[in-house]
Formats: C-alpha cells, sequence, structure tokens
C-alpha cells in the first residue's frame, strides 16, 4: 500500500476517455463528459482497494500490464446503477394478475408447464422477488399452477445480494402488510432491522450473470413474460435496438415484455404488439 494516497485522484482527458470508451465497448453503458465526476467518484474506491495513488497507474495497470479480465467485473460493478425498489411501478404488477396471467393460464401456460419470467437488469432482486409474491398470489386461487423465475444483471455484487435475499426493514414498506406476512421473515437480532424472502420464494427464482452487450442470450428456455425495465435508457440507439431485438428472440411467440415508464420503442420494428402502457405482445 502506498505511504501517501491521495483523496481525490483526478481523471486527465485521456484517462476519462479511455475508460469511458471501456465501459460503453463491455456493458453498452455512454459514458459523456458530464459523467467524468461521477466516475471519479466511483472509481477512487477501486484505487484504495488495489493500493494505487492515481488513475494513471489504474489505466496502465488496466491497458498495458494486462489487468483487464481481472479487474473488469468489478469496474463495471463500481459504473452500474443499480436503483431497485419492491413493487417498483405497481400499474405493471396490477396488469400482469389481473389481465395477462389469466389468459396465460388459458393456453395451459403454467399449468401444462411452469410460467417462465425473466427479470432483466435484475439488480439485488427486489423486481424478482415481487413477481415471485405476485405469481404466488395468482397461484392460491389457481390450482396447479407454477413458475420460475429468472434473474440477471451485470453487476456481479448486487447478484449475491439477490440470492441472499436479505434487505433492510425499510425496503419492505412497498409491500403490503398481508404479503409481508406471507412472505417476509425478521431477522431475530431486532437490531439488525433486516428482512428475508422466505425460503418458497427464493427457491422459485434463480439468478444468473448476464451481459446485455453480448451477441446472444443463452437462456435456459423461452420467456413468457419479460420485465426489461430501466435499462434501455441508459443505452444509445443503436445498442437499444440490438439489445431489444436480442430480447425478444428469448420471449416465446405470445408472451409479454413490460418496459419502463420513461422508455419507448417508438422508430424500432421489432416483434411486439403494444397492449397496455409500456407493455407489449411478442407477434
Amino acid at each position: 500500500m502506498p505511504d501517501t494516497f491521495s483523496d481525490s485522484p483526478r481523471l486527465s482527458d485521456r484517462e476519462f476517455d479511455h475508460l469511458a470508451r471501456l465501459v460503453e465497448a463491455q456493458a453498452g453503458i455512454r459514458m459523456p463528459p458530464g459523467k467524468r465526476t461521477m466516475l471519479e467518484g466511483r472509481l477512487r474506491r477501486r484505487l484504495r482497494e488495489r493500493g494505487m495513488r492515481d488513475f494513471r497507474e489504474y489505466c496502465h495497470f488496466l491497458f498495458d500490464q494486462g489487468g483487464l479480465e481481472e479487474e473488469l467485473g468489478d469496474l463495471i460493478d463500481v459504473v452500474t446503477t443499480n436503483k431497485t425498489d419492491f413493487f417498483r411501478e405497481p400499474k405493471h404488477f396490477e396488469i400482469l394478475s389481473g389481465a395477462i396471467l389469466p389468459g396465460l393460464v388459458r393456453r395451459g401456460v403454467g399449468i401444462s408447464r411452469p410460467l417462465q419470467v425473466w427479470s432483466a437488469g435484475s439488480s439485488i432482486g427486489a423486481e424478482a422477488y415481487t413477481l415471485a409474491m405476485v405469481l404466488a398470489e395468482y397461484r392460491s386461487s389457481c390450482p396447479g399452477f407454477h413458475f420460475r423465475i429468472l434473474g440477471t444483471d451485470i453487476c456481479t455484487t448486487v447478484l449475491r445480494t439477490a440470492s441472499r435475499a436479505i434487505y433492510p426493514e425499510d425496503m419492505a414498506q412497498p409491500i403490503g402488510h398481508d404479503l409481508r406476512h406471507r412472505y417476509l421473515l425478521r431477522s431475530l437480532d431486532r437490531k439488525a432491522r433486516q428482512i428475508r424472502i422466505i425460503p418458497e420464494l427464493r427457491a422459485a427464482v434463480e439468478f444468473r450473470h448476464l451481459n446485455f452487450m453480448a451477441s446472444e442470450y443463452r437462456l435456459p428456455s423461452m420467456q413468457d413474460v419479460v420485465f426489461c425495465r430501466n435499462v434501455i435508457i441508459y443505452f444509445d440507439n443503436v445498442v437499444r435496438f440490438a439489445v431489444l431485438s436480442r430480447i425478444c428472440s428469448c420471449i416465446a411467440t405470445g408472451g409479454y415484455l413490460f418496459m419502463g415508464h420513461s422508455e419507448t420503442l417508438s422508430g424500432f420494428t421489432l416483434p411486439l404488439r403494444q397492449v397496455a402502457p409500456t407493455v407489449y405482445v411478442k407477434l
């Protein structure tokens, strides 16, 4: 560890340009000049953890000393935004349980085989476990209904959190009282103020690493419902279209795609038809 580590190393124009191009190429996340301060702040932790004095040393390690393969996962982790909540954009879950699930069940989906649901860009798992609660509630009034949920993210740190399914107690606020009683466990250590998703729901959800920039998404099966919300806003239009095309290739005919309320598919030719605001069916 260096003896004199600077608390505020700064990125040079050249270093920022190299790192910004790397992040966009590897994760599809744009880093315009306005993101420079954010990138500096988030990467200072990597400098401290690697015992490096400044970004010049860090970039030398990445680009000249062959450290990119070793460091890439941690680099992407610290620059990825992972905002998530339980029951975020709640209208989507009402549409899912009230309109979409009954139609899928009439076709035998969820009965003759498990309903396959994909939380794409799952972050720490709040969306995936929200889906698990909604589907478990639907199962209570639909005998024989069963489902599997896949959560994917580029960030390995949040995937570990999602798999543990342990969250601060205040994250449970958007969850209704009855659902909290059925699907959440409180820590025996009251001072910890933590909750955990019950084992039954955890068993129905699998988390995997997936980079949207991959040339194909090798999912275990075709998906009946995909939630990909507030993800493509970080990409430019060329990358958006490529990512959405690959997502569509993973959706079964007659399956559904949910997008974030700030996102649009306008201008893209995709095999989708809108059925509700930011909800689409695969043709």
